[in-house]
């Protein structure tokens, strides 16, 4: 990593692509205090002073630690990116996604059958969000035990995911050199295919009436921002708002308490408005409902004992659960 950016800096590059040290190394980019220390006394040093680095490596190794429970437990670089080809940034988000389809035990098939669907996909470049193309058809591979050859002799007849599909629409644009074919008439069928720009074909978008439909279903305290990502990520934000109804603003919760459990004895403050702190300690938890799969999970707030009833989601449960109507869902019914 580093050596490639020291080698395009002598070949004339004006700039490289490389992450602050404590963020650096394996699928993320080359060490930034690395190429400037080895430049320092070079005709192309970067002017960059080492001191005002060491500040910034050391913040982000404390945000990096408050973030471990998403760390991928790679221990290094490997050769074979040179045969799949998956992008760094996309390398641990889809060992990730493996893992919650059950193809943990199956990762390296994944890795070796994204490199087969990039070639069915028409070896294209690979960022967001094609690469999400690349990774979803790969996974789809392993899931039903199909080959490249396989896929292109069974294409006619695939269920393939919803990504694959849009992306030989044209949907996320035409790749340089067109679409592969005969996949994508065998993968489109009958489905409209955009000629150019996706976007060009898109009709105006009514900002204002927008805005007026999310105050109308969640109040006159929806931002712009809520708008932006309405507008953009319409099922994230609607499952956002989803949680923040369930379990309130968790924004305010320490990194690390939101991220991973606490430990028994442990106490975390929260700071819920300006001047008005509530410390929260975990002073035990209870013992297993079979019936219901529950646990009452004892705390002290601000010194004051508390008991909350949660579901263990790591346990089996025999109890039936009925749907119950939601009265801001039309159409939902229960009893």
């Amino acid at each position: 990593g580093v050596a490639s950016m020291l080698a395009a800096s002598a070949a004339g590059a004006d700039a490289v692509d490389a992450a602050i040290d404590s963020m650096s190394g394996m699928t993320s980019q080359p060490s930034m205090g690395s190429l400037v220390a080895a430049l320092k006394d070079d005709a192309r040093a970067t002017g960059i002073d080492m001191a005002a680095l060491y500040p910034l490596i050391e913040y982000w190794e404390s945000v990096r630690f408050s973030y471990a429970a998403f760390e991928s437990g790679q221990k290094s670089g490997s050769a074979e990116v040179y045969e799949h080809e998956m992008p760094g940034g996309q390398y641990t988000n889809l060992q990730f996604q493996s893992t919650s389809l059950g193809l943990a035990d199956q990762w390296s098939q994944v890795k070796k059958a994204y490199g087969a669907a990039n070639r069915l996909l028409g070896d294209i470049v690979k960022v967001t969000p094609s690469s999400k193309v690349v990774g979803d058809l790969a996974q789809f591979m392993v899931t039903n035990g199909l080959d490249e050859k396989a896929v292109r002799e069974q294409a006619d007849s695939l269920n393939f995911p919803s990504s694959v599909v849009e992306y030989f629409q044209g949907a996320i644009g035409i790749p340089f050199g067109g679409f592969p074919q005969p996949m994508q008439r065998q993968v489109v069928k009958d489905l409209p295919v955009f000629s150019g720009r996706p976007g060009e074909s898109l009709p105006p978008l009514d900002l204002e009436a927008a805005m007026a439909s999310l105050k109308a279903e969640y109040g006159e305290s929806t931002s712009e921002t809520d708008l932006m990502s309405s507008v953009m990520y319409p099922k994230v934000f609607e499952q956002y708002k989803k949680d923040l109804e369930t379990f309130g603003d968790v924004a305010k919760l320490p990194t690390r308490a939101y991220i991973e459990p606490m430990e028994l004895g442990e106490e975390i403050h929260v700071d819920l408005e300006r001047g008005k702190t509530l410390g929260i300690k975990l002073i035990a938890v209870g013992q297993l409902h079979p019936k219901d799969a529950t646990r009452e999970v004892f705390f002290e707030f601000n010194g004051m004992p508390r008991a909350v009833i949660i579901n263990d989601r790591t346990a089996q449960s025999n109890k039936v659960v009925r749907p119950k109507a939601i009265d801001t869902a039309g159409g939902s019914r229960g009893p």
